[in-house]
């Protein structure tokens, strides 16, 4: 072997290392480099979203956009006829140093319409209007790692999602009824929005149902604070929450999980039967994983089982999931077994055809 060959192999061997080494150790280091700077009260925070202006929503029913897209044969209703409309607040999609994410990043926004609004948003567009929030969503180590600077970050995000909501109330009149919808961060908030704006209201009414996914979501929590939002417990209960964490069989916690308020159950919604409870919804009752964020965006029917057990939905059987490179950094970073950022994808059609079922019970006609 010539000196070069032994040079360039040996090159090679450190790069495997290196690659290897940052593989084992891709939480930390993931956590490390979204972690603020500076405290919070030394950032000067984002400039706040104007709800007037169509460039603060990721997805309105008025222009096209990226909670438009449907899998084929499953269209997509037209937003002037949906009977009903769905408020949803995406997840986390900023990875960055600022406590607070800008929302006049085009490259941020960019991302947000591509992996969150047109794979989870889209999932209601076959039985209602879609509104989606652009807001100056918290630093994730906000939720991974509670601190005074987090609450301060979670705050700020907050505020902007409520005065979103009051924005879609105005936009699209308070008497339609309307279903909210969220993911990871977005739960996060939209539970405490469904407290303070919804329980206890005369838009308690209005409410079809809450799909709060990903999250730290409590039935117990609830009870307390919003006694009159019930868990789902039929495929058409009206007003109540859904909630699901899923997670494959023999799942250890990473770093990445969420941390929980305070050690209570979470709530479980099983996807497949629409039950809080532990009974099994086997894969002859799923409907369709979709991924629209790849090549093939057919419903892939039977693709996953479901049960609850301990407040997390346990997955047993589940498909080939099509991740690309850096999808695959974010699973590993979320740890071996976590299928949270699926959620919505694993159970597409499910939700899909959910949503049209409490609609068509609330408004008390057959939809398409």
């Amino acid at each position: 072997m010539t000196r070069r060959a032994r040079i360039a192999l040996a090159l090679t061997a450190l790069v495997a290392l290196a690659l290897a080494l940052a593989a084992w150790n891709v939480e930390p280091i993931v956590l490390w480099g979204m972690r603020p700077s500076e405290p919070f009260a030394a950032q000067r925070p984002p400039r706040p979203p104007d709800y007037r202006d169509d460039a603060a929503w990721t997805a309105l029913p008025t222009r096209a956009d990226s909670a438009d897209e449907a899998p084929p044969d499953s269209p997509a209703i037209d937003p002037a006829r949906a009977p009903a409309d769905v408020f949803y607040v995406h997840p986390t999609s900023y990875v960055g140093p600022r406590w607070n994410a800008p929302v006049d990043d085009r490259s941020l926004n960019d991302a947000t319409d591509a992996v969150a609004t047109r794979i989870q948003a889209s999932a209601f567009n076959a039985c209602c209007a879609v509104y989606g929030p652009r807001y100056r969503q918290a630093n994730g180590t906000a939720f991974l790692r509670p601190s005074a600077d987090g609450d301060a970050a979670i705050e700020l995000a907050y505020g902007d999602v409520r005065r979103a909501f009051r924005a879609f109330l105005a936009r699209r009149g308070a008497e339609r009824p309307f279903v909210l919808a969220s993911h990871s961060q977005g739960t996060f908030l939209a539970e405490r929005l469904l407290v303070d704006e919804v329980s206890r209201k005369p838009l308690r009414a209005r409410l079809v149902a809450a799909y709060l996914v990903g999250g730290d979501v409590s039935a117990e929590r609830l009870a307390a604070r919003a006694p009159d939002l019930l868990p789902c417990r039929s495929s058409d209960d009206l007003g109540c929450v859904v909630a699901w964490n899923a997670r494959r069989a023999g799942y250890a916690p990473s770093d990445m999980e969420l941390a929980s308020r305070d050690g209570l159950p979470r709530l479980c919604t099983n996807p497949l039967t629409w039950r809080d409870d532990g009974v099994a919804g086997p894969t002859s009752l799923h409907l369709g994983a979709v991924f629209l964020e790849s090549d093939d965006r057919r419903p892939r029917r039977g693709f996953a089982d479901a049960r609850c057990v301990g407040g997390a939905l346990v997955v047993e059987r589940v498909g080939d999931i099509p991740r690309d490179a850096m999808s695959r950094v974010l699973d590993h970073a979320f740890g071996d077994g976590n299928l949270h950022p699926v959620e919505y994808q694993l159970f597409y059609m499910n939700l899909r055809a959910n949503a049209l079922r409490r609609v068509a019970a609330m408004v008390g006609a057959a939809l398409p």
